[in-house]
């Protein structure tokens, strides 16, 4: 894998890297979350980076920049940006740890995979829309979670439960399709 100097000054990975940046800000923010109109800020904040998310792969796809820089910096800035919301909600025991973990597991996980695949084949793995239809239920678990709903609130539980299966099927599915790579099948 050769990554291109002119390939990492684009928008799309631009606006990549400002997600990235906001991981730090959202992480200080969650120590202050009692005090009045932090929550609000997280949530904008959370909005904001989820915005900078689907616009980046819009401009990627829509001015031909995916690069190869690109499809490593726009999952490491998702990856780490939720790491720093989810060890926020540890700090103020807003969700349970278990579940914490199963999310950063799958993500270390995903993450050495695809370094192992890159390696091995020269090949930067880009996401897919199992990996994005979980990351997406798991944003509106975080979202629900900070406007106030708890478990036992239904929707809440749905979101909740429905996040835990699309954790462990997304890990399967990118398991299987790095297999597939590695042996040479795709």
């Amino acid at each position: 894998m050769k990554i291109i100097k002119d390939e990492i000054f684009t928008i799309s990975n631009g606006l990549s890297l400002v997600r990235l940046l906001l991981s730090v800000p959202l992480y200080f923010l969650f120590i202050y979350f009692d005090n009045p109109g932090i929550s609000d800020i997280i949530i904008f904040l959370i909005i904001f980076a989820s915005f900078t998310d689907i616009l980046d792969g819009y401009i990627a796809r829509k001015l031909n920049q995916i690069t190869e820089f690109g499809k490593i910096i726009d999952p490491l800035a998702d990856k780490i940006a939720m790491t720093a919301v989810l060890i926020g909600f540890i700090y103020n025991n807003l969700l349970p740890i278990y579940y914490v973990l199963i999310i950063i597991l799958r993500d270390v996980l995903i993450l050495l995979g695809g370094i192992f695949i890159t390696k091995k084949t020269g090949k930067v793995l880009p996401s897919n829309m199992v990996g994005k239809i979980t990351v997406l239920i798991i944003g509106f678990v975080i979202l629900f979670r900070l406007l106030g709903f708890k478990q036992n609130d239904l929707i809440f539980d749905i979101l909740f439960y429905l996040s835990i299966i699309m954790i462990i099927i997304s890990f399967i599915v990118y398991l299987l399709r790095g297999i597939k790579v590695v042996k040479g099948n795709q």
